[in-house]
């Protein structure tokens, strides 16, 4: 009997012992599905926002039976997953009045936009905001786009004047109107008392970076507050690459920073516990109105915040469970933050860092030296635990980010370091210089790690795209996981070996595949090829070696995959039919690749900006009218429209057509709406017959039938994304071209297209052959 009792006794120290090495305890867990329910709810009804007042009320009718059966052992989760849920459903519920409102405004409003978020660039020359906007008898959060130079009082807590074109909304979120703006807004207050002092360090923060050259000048204000304003579109996208963008957004690290420097003095000060945990949090809080409310910088805030008042209970080192409360408390509060990506990966990677942290570090301190392994452990985990959501994003894995973030991650505190201290200084002569220049060097590192490990070849992987994306890039990780802190039984980890060993074979098959058998099988006589870059358009037209491409699609790095496969390296000519950004999009990949740039009319100074990004990379760049003409190889292209300058956007879409003996026939469409492809057809010039049409605007409702009747085109191209939220290509539209007895093809069925003629027939090559 004692024998058992002490076999029993040595199981449960073994249980607890390899519990304490995954840094997990039974009462961290505790909060686990209160987190996982409240979350799962508030996407729910976020999502679907006419769910969420039945959501609550049934949740608060749980809630009351929860509190008159709480008494009984078992049913206080239930309580609190009810309560949780029930609080976070009435946030959306009650905007229900507001929703129904928006519904009936004008396509064009006027009003006041109070911003609550800094000023974010959207891509070059153009700006997004956030706030509340009040007009036209409704007061709703609104996403503000515009045009054009960034006001100077343009800041949080500024008050500005709004005149825009209404957009639908991104489902999901927590703006219930999407304004659009030609022209920036007029500041009508400029934000005053503490946003105020906040708003002017932060711009005196990055005029002073501006001083100093390269990179690095341009990654402080990221790395300091979270200001990537100032960041280019290469550097963005090599950070991007090399899986460090996650430095230039404000989280725990920073927070804790904050909260370390405020204790300290405190405690320097010799003042008692409590006074030290409030002047920490004093500091967080003020930290927070500098670099302003992202989801990351709430979520670290909040969990500091939790972690301060547990450190003044006397309870320290909670970890999980101090995790789990912070987020509970942020869905309850602000249930929009449960289809945050940011704020998913912000969680997900200070999870693995309390959990995975230190058994990661253990293991690699059996290979190298423990000052060595701390350092390489917290990024090698917290890229296992982002990867499956970063696939949600952008379906590519980046296999040389390990090794970038090892390399950034003694530089990356330091320059974030040095780089709060010269925003609180920087108004001091001389001092404020001086701690720029300090951070200058190691951000300067950082940004040389991330063009070099961004350059590497194949240093990014093509992967599966979607749910089932993240589901199998998680199984993965959670297998390398296991490896990595020798965590479960044997029998768990033998599996967890076979997934590796399975994943690193399929993972070296798709590069062969992706390297070498998919260029053989793809043909290598095309004249005109359309890249599969999702809702948007690339084409690339082909002569005697010279290449033209039109458009560059809404990403920089499906175009430039897209580009690679082709085997296109520079190109001859670059048409921008209009300026949206599923058309310009991808611009930064081609930016010091083209010769030439043919453009639409611009509108605002972020469509001129863009232009002249290109003119600064050393291209010629031209203003396309009507009757504009030239070469291509043994080709020769014309420019069809636009037919005047007094029109902008869809409808002044550059309309290009390229013929040749040896070419097919090609007229390209961009984005003409039906009256101006009416107007097309009134101009004349067009032939009787073309081989290719890029049918206008991905197949939408809104074309002219006569157009197309008059064309004749034996084959129509629709770039389009799969399972788009604006139901193109039409069924109508396609009806249309079936009718003329044209053969479809469209990049979301069939992936990457590209056709020829051969001896005066025209052959169509699908990536994705029809089933």
């Amino acid at each position: 009997m004692n024998r058992h009792i002490r076999d029993h006794h040595r199981q449960d120290v073994g249980a607890e012992a390899r519990a304490d090495g995954l840094s997990l305890r039974p009462r961290d867990l505790r909060l686990l599905p209160v987190l996982g329910g409240v979350w799962v709810f508030a996407g729910v009804v976020t999502a679907n926002p006419e769910l969420a007042l039945p959501v609550a009320v049934i949740a608060w009718l749980l809630t009351g039976a929860g509190v008159v059966l709480a008494a009984r052992r078992g049913h206080a989760l239930l309580l609190l997953i009810a309560a949780a849920v029930a609080v976070a459903s009435m946030h959306v519920a009650l905007q229900a009045p507001a929703r129904a409102a928006v519904m009936e405004l004008p396509s064009r409003v006027s009003g006041t936009l109070t911003v609550l978020s800094k000023p974010a660039p959207a891509w070059q020359g153009a700006w997004r905001v956030s706030g509340t906007f009040a007009g036209a008898d409704l007061t709703a959060p609104a996403d503000l786009l515009f045009s054009g130079d960034r006001p100077p009082d343009l800041d949080l807590g500024a008050v500005v004047s709004v005149r825009a074109r209404v957009e639908a909304p991104e489902r999901g979120g927590r703006a219930l109107l999407a304004l659009r703006a030609s022209r920036p807004p007029e500041v009508i207050t400029p934000p005053s008392g503490a946003l105020a002092v906040a708003a002017l360090l932060r711009h005196g923060l990055i005029e002073g970076t501006r001083l100093f050259p390269g990179d690095g000048a341009q990654l402080i204000p990221g790395m300091a507050v979270g200001d990537t304003s100032g960041v280019s579109a290469g550097l963005d996208e090599a950070m991007k690459r090399s899986s460090l963008a996650h430095l230039l957004a404000v989280s725990g690290s920073n927070c804790l920073l904050v909260v370390g420097a405020g204790f300290a003095l405190a405690a320097a000060l010799r003042l008692p516990r409590g006074t030290r945990v409030f002047v920490a949090l004093g500091a967080l809080a003020s930290f927070v109105i500098l670099v302003t409310p992202e989801p990351s910088v709430v979520r670290a805030a909040a969990m500091c915040a939790v972690s301060m008042l547990a450190l003044l209970l006397g309870r320290a080192k909670i970890g999980l469970h101090v995790l789990s409360v912070a987020v509970i408390v942020l869905l309850c509060t602000d249930p929009w933050l449960a289809t945050e990506i940011g704020f998913a990966l912000s969680v997900a990677a200070t999870a693995a860092l309390l959990v995975l942290g230190p058994p990661a570090a253990r293991t690699v301190a059996g290979i190298l030296p423990m000052w060595m392994a701390a350092p390489l452990a917290a990024p090698l985990v917290a890229q296992l635990a982002c990867a499956p959501i970063l696939v949600l994003i952008t379906p590519r894995v980046s296999l040389s980010g390990v090794l970038a973030n090892v390399l950034a991650a003694p530089a990356a505190p330091v320059a974030t370091l040095a780089g709060m201290l010269a925003c609180f200084f920087v108004a001091v002569p001389v001092l404020g210089h001086v701690l720029i220049a300090i951070a200058w060097v190691p951000a300067q590192w950082v940004a040389s790690t991330a063009r070099l490990s961004a350059s590497l070849p194949q240093s990014v992987l093509p992967w599966q795209e979607g749910l089932l994306g993240a589901l199998t890039l998680g199984a993965v990780c959670a297998a390398i996981a296991v490896l990595l802190v020798r965590a479960g039984p044997p029998a768990l980890r033998r599996a967890a070996v076979g997934v590796v060993l399975v994943s690193v074979g399929i993972g070296a098959g798709a590069w062969v595949v992706r390297t070498t058998v998919t260029p053989l099988l793809t043909p290598s006589t095309w004249s005109v090829a359309m890249c599969d870059v999702g809702q948007g358009d690339a084409t690339v037209l082909r002569a005697a070696g010279r290449v033209a491409l039109v458009d560059t699609g809404p990403d920089p790095a499906v175009l430039d995959a897209c580009l690679d496969r082709l085997a296109i390296e520079r190109v001859d000519l670059l048409v921008l039919t209009h300026f949206d950004l599923d058309h310009v999009g991808g611009a930064a990949t081609v930016v010091g690749r083209a010769d030439v740039v043919l453009h639409g009319p611009t509108d605002g100074q972020a469509d001129a900006a863009l232009v002249d990004g290109f003119r600064r990379g050393g291209a010629r760049v031209v203003d396309a009218r009507r009757g504009l003409s030239g070469e291509l190889g043994d080709a020769r292209w014309r420019v069809l429209w636009p037919s005047s300058d007094r029109i902008v956007g869809n409808p002044a879409s550059v309309v290009l057509e390229v013929t040749g003996d040896r070419f097919p026939a090609a007229l390209l469409l961009g984005d003409l709406d039906a009256e101006a492809q009416r107007g097309l057809l009134r101009a004349g010039g067009l032939r009787s017959t073309y081989d290719i049409v890029k049918v206008s605007h991905h197949g939408s409702a809104d074309q002219e039938p006569r157009l197309y009747g008059a064309l004749r085109p034996r084959l129509a191209l629709i770039g389009v994304g799969r399972a788009n939220d604006y139901g193109h290509p039409r069924e109508d539209t396609l009806d249309m071209l079936r009718a003329l007895g044209t053969v479809i093809a469209r990049t979301d069925e069939d992936g990457l297209l590209l056709a020829a003629t051969t001896n005066g027939e025209l052959r169509v090559w699908r990536e994705h052959a029809p089933p």
